[in-house]
């Protein structure tokens, strides 16, 4: 798995008036890293940089110590695969509810199921992430009923899921990549906008 993953929020109603056969080319022009005009490691990088008298429609978030690559994402849906059956079932559905909407495909589940030749937007087939804005809400209340309770994961993250040296190997990576997808869903949910993963 050598891909990586841009996340982007975006203003919907924006990318909608873009032709579906350009917006991926749009939201890859607006996220590349090679027009910022400095690094950002980690947090937020408002893009594109937008004229006086105009609105910012997308913006990009960085995920610190995954340098972009789509490795830590994967590993952490590994790593709650291991974790899931041995947590209270309400933390449980919690976060299988916030990591489904994200980076982590339920048991049994065809992980392009929600991508067919009947589908209205195509264009969104090759994304990592496709959320639009009326699903982000159900996220930030799953995140909302998880996030006092993380430290309940540690005992059982450490008994089935420890991979030290390796992707989210340890407790405290797996909750900094959570609280990363957290900080992206807030944002999004407090402008109403959408989100998605592009595969750069």
């Amino acid at each position: 798995m050598g891909a990586d993953i841009t996340a982007l929020i975006v203003e919907w109603a924006h990318l909608e008036n873009i032709p579906d056969l350009e917006r991926e080319h749009a939201l890859i022009e607006a996220a590349d890293p090679d027009a910022d005009d400095g690094m950002v490691e980690d947090g937020w990088a408002w893009l594109p940089p937008a004229p006086e008298g105009f609105t910012v429609w997308c913006a990009r978030y960085e995920f610190g110590g995954t340098l972009g690559s789509f490795k830590p994402h994967f590993w952490a849906g590994e790593r709650w695969e291991a974790v899931r059956e041995h947590v209270p079932a309400d933390l449980r559905t919690a976060l299988d509810t916030f990591l489904a909407g994200l980076i982590w495909t339920p048991p049994g589940t065809d992980s392009d199921v929600n991508v067919d030749e009947a589908d209205a937007e195509p264009w969104h087939g090759a994304l990592w992430a496709y959320c639009p804005p009326q699903d982000i809400p159900a996220l930030a209340r799953a995140w909302s009923a998880a996030v006092f309770r993380l430290e309940e994961l540690r005992e059982p993250f450490t008994a089935h899921a420890a991979a030290p040296g390796k992707w989210v190997g340890r407790f405290e990576e797996f909750i900094q990549l959570l609280r990363g997808w957290a900080e992206v869903i807030a944002e999004a949910h407090r402008r109403g906008w959408g989100l998605v993963g592009l595969p750069i």
